[in-house]
C-alpha cells in the first residue's frame, strides 16, 4: 500500500525557513518523479517543484532560488527547503508521486507566513 505523510509544517515570520519532509512508503518511491503542490486560501492547487527518479530538479518561476526540493533514496523521503519565505507562502503543501499507472497525494502541511 502506497502512503506519503507530510511533515515539518509550521507558522513562521516572513524572511524565516521551513523544511518540509515527505515519506513515501511503498515500493515505488526511487524510479518515479515526486512533486510539491500547495493550495493557498481561495486558490487553486499549483505545482511548486519536482524531482525525478534520476534526480533532476524544476521548480517555479516565483520559488527559485529559495525553495530547493531533494530526496533522500535511502529514507523513501523528499525535501523541500524553503528560504526567504513570504506571506504568499501561505498554503496547504502537499506531496504527489506519479507512477506510469496512477498518482498518489498526501494529507498536506499547513505553511504560514506571518509579515
Amino acid at each position: 500500500q502506497v502512503q506519503l505523510v507530510e511533515s515539518g509544517g509550521g507558522l513562521v515570520q516572513a524572511g524565516d525557513s521551513l523544511s518540509l519532509s515527505c515519506v513515501v512508503s511503498g515500493n515505488i518511491f526511487s524510479d518515479n518523479a515526486v512533486y510539491w503542490y500547495r493550495r493557498a486560501p481561495g486558490k487553486q492547487r499549483e505545482l511548486v517543484a519536482g524531482i525525478t527518479g534520476g534526480g533532476a530538479t524544476n521548480s517555479v518561476d516565483s520559488v527559485k532560488g529559495r525553495f530547493t526540493i531533494s530526496k533522500d533514496n535511502a529514507k523513501n523521503t523528499v525535501y523541500l527547503q524553503m528560504n526567504s519565505l513570504k506571506p504568499e507562502d501561505t498554503a496547504v503543501y502537499y506531496c504527489n508521486i506519479r507512477t506510469s499507472i496512477t498518482d498518489y497525494w498526501g494529507q498536506g502541511t499547513q505553511v504560514t507566513v506571518s509579515s
